[in-house]
């Protein structure tokens, strides 16, 4: 009897591997009644190359020949199927946590002078990622390139959790112009709300206007929902002044990212 082990991945150290492997899961999937055609179709391959793996898998004792167009695989073939399969699955968790997460680079500020290789404490600060040399936070990585204070630098290799809470956002829906506009909002209650909050944002016409008449400078004088929405997830406290029409695009986003948020009366 042919020995069927296999290493971790086997199937995709060669073609001829990875086609019998289709094969056998299109066979499977199909079974009893098999047309060569479909498979042929649907992995890419000539219904004649399929003829002659079907051949080579009848052989091998994977397959059983029923009948004309009738195959079914057997418990061997099953077993295969099942040992490269499990083999997939732990090479695939490799890639992505052996490999790709050590290989991921985020961009972090460096509040200390950082040297290429040296393990950093990470923490948000005002939203932003930020590196300290030593090992003293609650997560840490470690460096891939030098950085002077106030610098950029690129970290990989994280290990715990970045301690911070999600931000929330103010709302004050300003009216469409010919309801009134930016003139139907109170300029001492929104001057007010922007002095509590970290970060200004302004959507629509009306809105940026009523920032102005209220002598408040937006930070955000596009604040899209996506951005709005990336400040509060970095945790930071957002005022949003929207006009009407641009009020549910943002609620709607927030709302999906279970961001907090209410939506304030500002009237004059």
């Amino acid at each position: 009897m042919p020995d069927h082990s296999q290493s971790d991945a086997d199937v995709l150290r060669s073609k001829r591997s990875a086609t019998r492997y289709q094969i056998l899961v299109q066979i499977a999937e199909r079974q009893p009644a098999v047309s060569q055609q479909e498979i042929a179709d649907e992995i890419g391959v000539t219904a004649q190359a399929v003829s002659d793996y079907l051949q080579g898998l009848v052989e091998e004792g994977f397959v059983v020949k029923e009948g004309r167009g009738r195959y079914e695989v057997t418990k061997e073939g099953v077993d295969w199927l099942i040992g490269q399969t499990d083999g997939l699955q732990e090479y695939v968790s490799h890639v992505a946590s052996d490999v790709i997460g050590q290989v991921e680079v985020e961009t972090a500020v460096a509040r200390t002078d950082v040297a290429e290789g040296e393990t950093v404490s990470v923490t948000m600060r005002d939203g932003v990622l930020c590196a300290i040399a030593g090992d003293a936070g609650s997560a840490t990585a470690v460096a891939v390139t030098d950085a002077a204070e106030g610098e950029d630098v690129g970290v990989t290799n994280f290990e715990g959790v970045v301690d911070y809470e999600l931000g929330s956002v103010t709302v004050v829906s300003v009216p469409r112009v010919q309801d009134g506009g930016s003139r139907a909002v109170d300029p001492g209650r929104v001057a007010a709300l922007a002095s509590e909050h970290d970060l200004v944002a302004t959507a629509g016409t009306e809105a940026f206007v009523a920032a102005g008449r209220c002598d408040v400078t937006p930070d955000v004088r596009f604040g899209t929902p996506a951005a709005v929405q990336e400040a509060a997830t970095k945790g930071l406290s957002v005022l949003l002044l929207a006009s009407t029409n641009e009020l549910s695009a943002h609620t709607d986003r927030l709302r999906d990212a279970n961001i907090s948020y209410e939506v304030v009366d500002a009237a004059d």
